[in-house]
């Protein structure tokens, strides 16, 4: 984190998965760790917030709130409480997502993560992906309507708003199961979204430079459902060639790593 001091970027700090369980179990871990990585570099480094785990699936998400809570008391302690604590969600945490208004948290976990998060003045961290999206039903999406491209208009049955993208109906099922488990001031900060530039279905660098030019520029209008600014980042600055997985998950990057562009992009 040297090499962010004093560059004003804001820093998501992310807390491995595998570091859960220790967190979870340990309050004095967990100021060591907020001694360790984030006492140091605090305020020199913008860090916004602490994800506590990244797409944690399994018995390991019973791990996720007590550590969150553990962190946030040594925040507190170390008089370091401006910085939120969350963790980054995959998607399918929301079950019921078309339309949008429907969506609910798939599991009880979910819905005391919402509450706690309400109750911090936390975010949700949330990774968004059309792309995958369309990859697993190309025949119900339009290409077009995952690439925020013209052409698609989606209507909510359930309460009239009016869909141009996919990615504005994924945020805001997500914004629905923070409802219906009573954390309805809890903001949606997207933590990923991208697409890839090769490696699999609808995977090329046209795709890719359409769709994160698209996800820039529509950042600033949110959701039907929130609308205003959207904080969002985008995954990934470099591409990954030695990453294991299917061959999409080594094209996100914006970069190759030899630091040459995949693409031009402009941020505004």
């Amino acid at each position: 984190m040297e090499a962010l001091r004093g560059s004003g970027i804001g820093l998501i700090l992310g807390v491995v998965n595998q570091d859960m369980g220790n967190l979870a179990a340990c309050p004095s871990c967990a100021a060591t760790w907020v001694q360790t990585n984030v006492k140091p570099y605090y305020p020199a480094v913008n860090i916004l917030y602490i994800a506590v785990g990244n797409e944690v699936q399994g018995g390991a998400t019973q791990s996720i709130l007590p550590a969150m809570r553990n962190l946030q008391g040594a925040l507190a302690a170390a008089s370091l409480a401006g910085i939120k604590v969350s963790t980054c969600v995959r998607l399918d945490v929301v079950t019921n997502s078309f339309p949008p208004s429907s969506g609910v948290f798939a599991q009880p976990y979910m819905a005391d993560i919402a509450r706690f998060l309400a109750t911090a003045g936390a975010p949700l961290l949330a990774n968004v992906y059309p792309y995958f999206a369309y990859k697993g039903s190309p025949g119900d999406i339009s290409l077009n309507y995952a690439l925020f491209l013209p052409g698609t208009t989606v209507t909510d049955a359930g309460n009239g708003l009016v869909y141009t993208n996919l990615f504005d109906a994924m945020v805001d099922a997500v914004v629905a199961a923070l409802e219906k488990a009573g954390a309805a001031n809890v903001r949606v900060v997207v933590s990923e979204s991208g697409w890839p530039s090769a490696g699999g279905t609808a995977a090329s660098v046209q795709n890719a430079q359409t769709y994160n030019q698209n996800l820039i520029n529509h950042g600033a209008q949110g959701t039907p459902k929130r609308p205003g600014a959207l904080e969002t980042l985008v995954f990934a600055m470099f591409n990954e060639n030695q990453k294991p997985g299917e061959p999409t998950e080594q094209n996100f990057g914006l970069f190759y790593p030899n630091k040459f562009p995949v693409y031009p992009i402009t941020f505004r």
